[in-house]
């Protein structure tokens, strides 16, 4: 077999002696069980995140190959090539993964088919999440991708009614902010100079370049999705969704228009949602950049200052960290029972730049510990103080306009300033007065806009709002019932967490691009045509069922309409994605009535909130029904030194890039095509430097999917290594040439056995037969119950570590010496496991396994593609437990009889010796004699079995022990390599030491508290661990009474 260093754990009993390629897998490993980590007191004690070993200084090769051109005409099915054709040789992913797609997208075999007689009625619907229409995709999507593709094609093998749905959204504050930039860059004009219908013409055809990209993305990742089927938010039918929902909840009384904080980015001029807004901590004071401010602003100062109490000569201190607040202070609280106010309380202060009187009120909220245990009050533009400003009927100020300026309210001095120098000016005025005291740093928290930096202000406006109690109630209840599941545990606890405290939610933006909100104000004639609190509004799907509503309700009146300018939040259309794309509000259409409820919604748990649960209050609301039964969060991808992922950071994989690769420079490039402040493409580029030295190999969608999937337990965050991604296309390339082995063994006439006749097969034939068997069990109810990468470390031990290592090697030698029968036995046993394999492996590996596949030879065969051949399911006619116990036995024999022999540097002439101690293993070792002998490597040259009576005269000095079980060891002579008995014994005791420690730390670490919460998949590689290193505290153990009988032997000759 050619090169492959796997990326998981190597079966004790691979029969090679690839020493090499046995640290890239143990590595490797490392790695994907360090992404699994998750528990935080277990997260320290994990395995740190390694990768398969560095390349060695690359041995001269062959000329490269000329770029790869496909033959196959554009939607046909692919020409296979033979593997002569220099690109087939090994494995190329480029060579590998032309054509298909084209022909299984023109073919239809990504739509829905009707069910399987044995699986009649049975559906496995999937909405994809709409990956935002601006720009191209990240490893998250390739993830996502990955996890759903998976799901899809292993339904829709297993007979069941597929459909995966795709679509884009279109990210109204995103993608407006990105083409805002754009037409700076390019015209030096803003969205204002050139119009609102202009500047939307703009926008959509940027989003049809950017569109085509995402699509083909997802393409070249081998997503069957059907794309006749394809969907976008501002479709024409989704966008008639969005208004129906509008109105219907207007109408019922759930969208309400109110004046109440929201969150404000003064450079975008618009109100965001709480997931467009990140929190950057810091421990004190600190300088800040702010888009708009020529010098750096200063945070985390507590600024100390006195407000005069009205008529008297007293004051009272406060501290805040916003001093230009202080401008729309309406009242000052303290804590009930202060004694250090309570002869202020029921007093005023008075504002020294304004005038006006703020009232001092008694309120549990205030902390007395913290500042001066005075807080002043600004209820319109702190969240806190807004609720406290309600429970004390305060006056609501505010003090900005929309651009982040101060206006009238604020006082003259301070009118027109922006609000971040009244930061300094307002101390200034204090100062002054005499009224400032001190400053002091204090650690908190700044929210920031995240598209555009900005430090978002507390801001009244008025906005369209969604009741949310009622609806939250129905969403606990449905997940409550188990009508739908949310796994894994951590994100059903967020999910009641959430609901339970959920606010009404703001649905305007204050943008162009997007769903412009359905509400017209009335506007009577001869009065104000400005809003207020008492304007009056109808809304309607379209603009003539607004004025056929106005005039049934103003007429005779004379009146004018005009609609809203604002934008809905792109959340409330997102949030009817699952019944839209199936053609809602026609609950009469064919793929509503079909396929809705849908089956699963695969998403990342970061977006639960913002999207999961509203997904199915509304659906709730509108249709009765829950969307989907069922909610997989995946977990959130960071960098391979466990840092999220971001562009400032050069962190941010493109998985083209992995699919093709790319080099560093090309790497560096790109960052520069992007926004990045010069700083942070300094900062970038140092890291790309360090994570990618030698730039991206190219691995194929097949192996970034394969490692993406390995690396999904369902605990923590993903730690992504590049290197880790590389070991799985070797892996790819293992696949290619086991199979081009097995099929290169087969004659021309080779006809496949409808059915394997197990009577006359051989114990290896049975052993694999029974693992392939134990693979499809375990692989099924892996996906069965989310387990993924349960599920490809699976798949790869049954093809890497059995298939290819045990079988394989073992059927080489038949092949070549056996006799007649024998040989068409093993083709057929090959042939088999292959087949089964390659439909075992093609949910994971779409493109390898339909090239593979489409080569093997068939009789009467109607199934055009492996995607829709079934997949496997477990034998009753493959269990032979009894024959693999005794080969197994053979293998772990071989097995340690390897690793002796790779420990002494033992390469030829070694002598190996099977201890059994009962009469039984003694059976079982002399059966298993040949196969040892085959599979112990080239450097032994002799192995015999001792039996339970073999003397201690008898036995074999000078040994090296490996305990195979408690009756069968492995002896290898080695004393001819041992120069030094003494020096010899002193390392063994050493190495003793080191692993009685290291059991003794493993123990520790699987007795903490937490351990027991941590996933399965971490708890299975822990065991592994503790059960090796008591094995190899055992093998220490016996060479040690091996090497002192070797000792006293030797004694008295010295």
């Amino acid at each position: 077999m050619a090169d492959a260093a796997p990326p998981s754990a190597p079966a004790p009993d691979a029969p090679t002696a690839k020493k090499n390629e046995q640290k890239e897998k143990a590595k490797a490993d490392k790695a994907a069980k360090f992404a699994a980590k998750q528990a935080a007191k277990v997260k320290q004690q994990q395995p740190k995140a390694a990768a398969p070993s560095a390349p060695k200084a690359p041995k001269a090769q062959a000329p490269a190959l000329p770029e790869y051109k496909d033959e196959t005409p554009a939607g046909e099915k692919k020409v296979i090539q033979s593997f002569d054709h220099p690109h087939f040789q090994a494995y190329n992913p480029k060579a590998v993964e032309s054509a298909w797609y084209t022909w299984w997208e023109k073919s239809g075999f990504f739509q829905p088919r009707p069910a399987r007689p044995d699986r009649a009625g049975k559906k496995f619907v999937i909405p994809l999440p709409p990956p935002n229409v601006t720009g191209a995709l990240h490893c998250g999507h390739a993830l996502a991708n990955s996890l759903q593709d998976t799901m899809i094609r292993w339904y829709r093998m297993k007979g069941y009614s597929t459909l995966w749905v795709p679509g884009c959204d279109h990210a109204g504050i995103s993608t407006q902010s990105v083409v805002e930039k754009m037409l700076w860059k390019k015209e030096k004009k803003t969205r204002l100079e050139l119009g609102r219908d202009e500047f939307t013409k703009l926008v959509w055809e940027w989003k049809g370049e950017y569109h085509q990209r995402i699509n083909n993305a997802q393409r070249l990742m081998g997503g069957s999705m059907d794309w006749s089927r394809e969907a976008f938010t501002m479709d024409e039918n989704l966008s008639a969704a969005t208004m129906e929902t509008f109105c219907r909840l207007h109408d019922e009384g759930y969208i309400y228009r109110s004046d109440r904080l929201v969150n404000w980015c003064t450079h975008l001029q618009t109100a965001l949602s709480s997931l467009e807004v990140e929190n950057k901590d810091i421990s004190g004071r600190t300088m800040l950049d702010v888009p708009g401010y020529d010098r750096k602003v200063e945070f985390g100062v507590l600024t100390y200052f006195k407000y005069p109490i009205d008529g008297t000569d007293l004051t009272i201190e406060v501290a805040t960290t916003r001093p230009e607040t202080m401008l729309g202070d309406s009242g000052i609280a303290v804590s009930p029972g202060d004694t250090r106010y309570t002869h202020l309380v029921g007093k005023s202060a008075r504002h020294p730049f304004t005038n006006r009187l703020l009232p001092i009120v008694e309120d549990s909220y205030v902390d007395p510990a913290f500042g001066t245990g005075a807080v002043k009050l600004t209820p319109a533009h702190d969240f806190n103080d807004y609720k406290l400003g309600k429970a004390h009927n305060l006056k609501f100020i505010n003090i900005l306009n929309e651009d982040g300026t101060l206006n009238e309210n604020a006082g003259p001095i301070f009118k027109g300033q922006k609000r971040f120098n009244a930061r300094y000016t307002v101390v200034e005025e204090l100062t002054k007065l005499g009224l400032f005291v001190k400053k002091e740093p204090n650690a908190m928290t700044i929210p920031l806009c995240e598209k555009t930096k900005d430090v978002i202000e507390p801001y009244m406006t008025p906005q369209w709002w969604v009741r949310m109690n009622e609806m939250a109630d129905a969403a606990l209840k449905v997940v409550a019932e188990g009508k739908v599941k949310i796994t894994p545990e951590s994100a059903r606890k967020s999910y009641d967490r959430w609901l339970a405290n959920v606010n009404d939610w703001c649905i305007s933006r204050q943008l162009w691009w997007g769903h412009r909100i359905p509400a017209y104000r009335v506007i009577l004639e001869g009065e104000d045509a400005r809003e207020t609190d008492k304007s009056l509004w109808i809304v309607g799907r379209t603009p003539e069922e607004a004025q056929a509503k106005a005039e049934a309700k103003f007429a005779p009146r004379k009146f004018r309409l005009e609609q809203d300018h604002d934008c809905l939040d792109t959340w409330f259309s997102s949030g009817l994605w699952p019944m839209s794309i199936l053609g809602w509000p026609n609950t009469e259409s064919s793929d509503f009535k079909n396929f809705f409820p849908t089956s699963m919604l695969e998403t990342g748990w970061d977006i639960l909130f913002f999207w999961v649960i509203r997904m199915i209050m509304l659906s709730l609301k509108l249709t009765g029904e829950v969307p989907f039964t069922e909610v997989y969060c995946h977990s959130l991808i960071r960098d391979s030194e466990g840092r999220k992922m971001s562009k400032s950071l050069g962190n941010v994989i493109d998985p083209l890039d992995i699919i093709n690769g790319i080099d560093l420079e090309t790497l560096h490039a790109k960052l520069l095509t992007g926004n990045l402040k010069e700083d942070e493409v300094e900062r970038a580029t140092k890291y790309q430097k360090t994570a990618f030295p030698a730039g991206i190999p190219e691995c194929g969608a097949d192996a970034l999917r394969f490692t993406l999937l390995s690396y999904t337990t369902g605990g923590g965050d993903i730690s992504f290594d590049i290197k880790v991604m590389h070991a799985y296309r070797r892996f790819c390339n293992k696949v290619w040439q086991a199979s081009k082995f097995v099929l290169g063994k087969l004659p021309q006439d080779f006809v496949p056995a409808a059915k394997l006749d197990t009577s006359a097969l051989s114990v290896p034939e049975r052993w694999i037969l029974h693992r392939m068997n134990f693979a499809v069990k375990g692989i099924n109810e892996a996906l069965e119950t989310r387990q993924f990468s349960t599920s490809t470390k699976l798949a790869y031990q049954f093809f890497y570590d059995e298939l290819c290592d045990v079988f394989i090697e073992n059927s080489k030698s038949i092949l070549t010496d056996g006799t007649p029968e024998e040989q068409q036995s093993v083709q057929q046993t090959l042939y088999h496991t292959l087949d089964v394999a390659l439909r075992l492996l093609h949910p994971f590996l779409p493109y390898i396994t339909e090239e593979l596949w489409q080569r093997l030879p068939r009789t009467g065969e109607t199934v055009p593609s492996v995607m829709l051949a079934s997949y496997p399911e477990a034998e009753d006619a493959f269990e032979f437990a009894s024959d693999a116990e005794v080969y197994e036995l053979g293998l772990r024999c071989a097995g340690g009889v390897r690793s002796l022999a790779a420990d002494y540097n033992i390469r030829a002439d070694g002598r190996a010796f099977i201890k059994a101690s009962t009469p039984t293993s003694l059976e079982k070792a002399n059966a298993q004699l040949q196969a040892i002998k085959t599979l112990s490597g080239k450097g032994i040259a002799e192995v015999s079995v001792l039996g339970p009576d073999t003397t201690e005269e008898a036995s074999p000095k000078g040994c090296a022990v490996y305990v195979v079980s408690a009756d069968v060891a492995v002896l290898l002579q080695v004393s001819t390599q041992i120069k030094d008995i003494d020096t010899e014994i002193k390392k063994i005791n050493t190495k003793l030491q080191k692993t009685s420690i290291a059991i003794t730390k493993q123990k520790e670490l699987m007795g903490r508290e937490g351990f027991e919460k941590v996933s399965d998949v971490v708890v299975a590689a822990e065991q592994k661990k503790l059960a090796d290193a008591q094995s190899a505290k055992e093998n220490y153990e016996r060479t040690l009474e091996e090497f002192s009988k070797l000792k006293v032997v030797d004694g008295p000759a010295q």
